[in-house]
């Protein structure tokens, strides 16, 4: 929970869950387009949404023989209740409680 939460918290990475919500999925130049962002940039707010599982990708040729990356959503359910947070809460560590900035060195 506290991965995909983390995923979540970005504006860039909510727009992108929202064009392969409304588009279904998607290679990874077109949605660059649609959301406007830069490719390498793209790839990584996108490789943060597959490491919480929110997204899966795969690689797939297009009728012309070129290989496109295609990433679509996952079928995912996150649950805010005092309890599910409370659950989420005894998972952590010492260091995993202290929270660190994005591109910071843990």
């Amino acid at each position: 929970m506290l991965l995909m939460l983390a995923a979540l918290a970005s504006p860039h990475r909510l727009r992108i869950v929202e064009r392969l919500h409304l588009g279904g999925r998607n290679y990874v130049s077109r949605l660059a387009r649609e959301v406007g962002l830069s490719r390498p940039l793209l790839h990584l707010h996108l490789r943060k949404l597959e490491d919480a599982g929110l997204v899966t990708s795969r690689f797939e040729l297009s009728p012309e023989g070129k290989a496109l990356n295609v990433f679509e959503l996952s079928d995912f359910a996150v649950e805010l209740t005092p309890a599910s947070v409370a659950s989420a809460a005894r998972t952590l560590t010492a260091q995993s409680a202290t929270p660190q900035m994005e591109g910071s060195q843990p």
